[in-house]
């Protein structure tokens, strides 16, 4: 039996088990990112989703590291996954799930990717998944995965299938802050985003929350995400929505070019929602005023990642134009934004635009040298292959104290564009990921 939608999601520490050779004490956590939304997302309910998080003691202590969200009969589901030849087990259960065409549970699990963890990681999964279907009432099939954490360390799964029938009791309407805080590993804030669509003049609410912060580009950049809508969409409308809202939102990041083992991006409809009449096609009109609500939020939570980046203190944005192609640009966007030497200068307001026209010039791409054309902020540096004659140094260093900094480049081909989000690079990074595993 369900429980009561404003019922807590608190759930008790599981009892402790023994402790495990690589888990050692949790470090104090780092100081929320710089670039953080300074008004977080109010995420109201999503009719057909309960949702709340557990301590399973996986990694950290003294906090929620399982997410549980629990889905009505009839929700239809839409997924996008790393492309890595590397997949943890989660990522492997879920392509194989997908298929089925429904979902009824989602259980996600932070401090522990599950991740190159050869027959036992799949055990693992197996086990969570048939744990989640036993609490909820259907089958494993139906229940989705995801974890997230250190690669390669045996994930305790004993830990989370004892925690999941008190979290499935108290989950509920509205615990949606405590998910996305459960999900977190090195990011300093939850990310969250709503949005309110219009579908035969009906509203219809979706919700998402993501996590992410560093091993993040594109191929799925490297991050968790997780959207609910109570709309009725059947799924594969549902995944051409999704798939197509990924190449603007999360395949347009970049944090320091690494692509994880564990990107998963999911999408839930529970058709729970104001009735409208059903949706049988992607260019059905009807749905365009969803498909543009969903692809700003996807968007929103893909720079939230970037916002949080490790060690980040800055947020750039990379606009291509010029390129041979839409595809070209991307690629000429992202040797710009992947560059350490860009992205050391930015940390260090320093407008050094040659490094630009490296990363430029490294791409592959087809680029004019005598035609190319380099902005910052909107002021003129670069133009026909030398330094803009109207170049200030002064200018330049006040814009590059700004906490956020546009790149524009034209590289004079054709009429291709494409841009990307991304952050600087910082001695935080390092300090960051240098101990990661302690």
């Amino acid at each position: 039996m369900a429980p009561p939608a404003g019922k807590s999601s608190k759930v008790a520490a599981a009892p402790k088990a023994a402790p495990e050779p690589a888990q050692k004490a949790a470090k104090t956590h780092p100081p929320v990112s710089p670039l953080a939304p300074k008004s977080p997302a109010k995420l109201a309910p999503i009719s057909g989703v309960r949702i709340g998080a557990g301590q399973a003691g996986i990694k950290y202590e003294g906090r929620d590291d399982v997410l549980m969200a629990v889905l009505a009969p009839g929700t239809t589901v839409a997924g996008v996954f790393t492309t890595s030849k590397t997949s943890s087990a989660p990522v492997d259960w879920c392509k194989a799930a997908l298929p089925q065409r429904s979902a009824r549970a989602l259980v996600v699990n932070s401090g522990n990717a599950n991740a190159f963890t050869g027959r036992n990681g799949v055990e693992a999964a197996r086990a969570t998944a048939e744990a989640a279907a036993a609490a909820a009432g259907c089958k494993p099939q139906e229940v989705f995965l995801a974890s997230t954490g250190v690669i390669g360390e045996p994930l305790p799964v004993k830990k989370i299938t004892a925690v999941l029938p008190d979290i499935y009791e108290n989950t509920g309407a509205t615990g949606w802050d405590q998910a996305a805080r459960a999900i977190m590993t090195t990011d300093t804030f939850p990310k969250m985003a709503t949005a309110t669509a219009q579908i035969d003049g009906q509203a219809v609410r979706i919700n998402g929350i993501a996590k992410g912060s560093g091993m993040i580009a594109p191929d799925m950049a490297t991050m968790l995400a997780f959207v609910f809508t109570d709309a009725a969409i059947p799924p594969d409308v549902l995944q051409q929505l999704l798939t197509a809202g990924t190449e603007t939102s999360f395949n347009a990041i970049t944090v320091d070019g690494d692509t994880s083992t564990s990107d998963t991006l999911m999408l839930f409809a529970t058709g729970k929602g104001a009735r409208h009449n059903p949706i049988t096609r992607l260019l059905d009109k009807r749905i365009d005023d969803f498909r543009l609500k969903l692809n700003g939020l996807l968007q929103d939570l893909a720079v939230q990642v970037v916002r949080d980046g490790e060690g980040a203190t800055k947020l750039i944005r990379v606009n291509v134009s010029g390129a041979e192609s839409p595809a070209a640009a991307r690629k000429i966007a992202l040797s710009i934004a992947n560059s350490p030497l860009v992205k050391t200068a930015i940390a260090g307001g320093d407008a050094n635009w040659g490094r630009v026209v490296m990363a430029v010039g490294k791409a592959g791409e087809a680029a004019n040298r005598d035609k190319l054309s380099i902005k910052f902020g909107g002021h003129r540096v670069a133009t026909q292959g030398v330094r803009d004659p109207n170049y200030s140094e002064a200018l330049m260093a006040r814009y590059m104290q700004r906490q956020e900094i546009e790149i524009d480049v034209d590289v004079g081909i054709a009429k291709g564009a494409f841009g990307v989000w991304t952050c600087d690079l910082t001695h935080g990074y390092i300090s960051i990921n240098g101990d990661y595993r302690s």
